[in-house]
């Protein structure tokens, strides 16, 4: 049972002399899978999850661009993940001795509605604020904003208040609502 192999370790198949850690995590079941499976927390919110509840690292080896970083290794920097970089990886682990089997997989990447292409989640930084005078400025500022219909205002001033955590994001050129 997987409960056995909990607290465990296991060496990294391609970097010498580092560990990772076994972990449970509530989304790996038998349905889902062999219940073994590597944790990427910086892709994917439930292994985001699993390692903030173990204050894990969540580097972002991959830009925006989907090429791995610098950070990824020189045998990886700059090529693209869904690409030669996934063969790149297939071969490291075959030359570590680390690969028992390789296997075709149509994996169920969300797919971006305007290209129609794979899209990679990837975490990027983020500055959270919680503090009563920086909504209290948003919302003044916010009422001096021509919104039309002139009605929303309310609404979205009505939102800003039960808002608990602020994130100024430079991923979007839109606003939101």
């Amino acid at each position: 049972p997987g409960v056995d192999l909990a607290d465990g370790s296991c060496a990294h198949p391609t970097i010498p002399g580092r560990v990772s850690p076994l972990l449970p995590a509530n989304h790996v079941t038998m349905s889902k899978g062999t219940g073994l499976v590597h944790t990427a927390p910086a892709h994917g919110m439930e292994d985001y999850s699993v390692a903030s509840h173990h204050q894990l690292p969540t580097d972002c080896l991959v830009d925006e661009g989907g090429f791995f970083t610098e950070a990824a290794g020189p045998e990886l920097q700059n090529k693209s993940v869904l690409e030669e970089g996934n063969e790149a990886v297939i071969q490291m682990l075959q030359a570590a001795g680390s690969l028992l089997k390789e296997e075709k997989y149509v994996h169920s990447y969300p797919y971006d509605w305007r290209t129609k292409k794979p899209m990679i989640i990837r975490a990027s930084k983020q500055w959270f604020v919680n503090t009563a005078s920086v909504k209290a400025a948003a919302q003044e500022v916010l009422k001096k904003v021509k919104v039309i219909p002139t009605s929303a205002v309310n609404r979205m001033l009505e939102m800003l208040d039960r808002r608990t955590f602020w994130c100024i994001s430079r991923q979007r050129c839109w606003g939101v609502p």
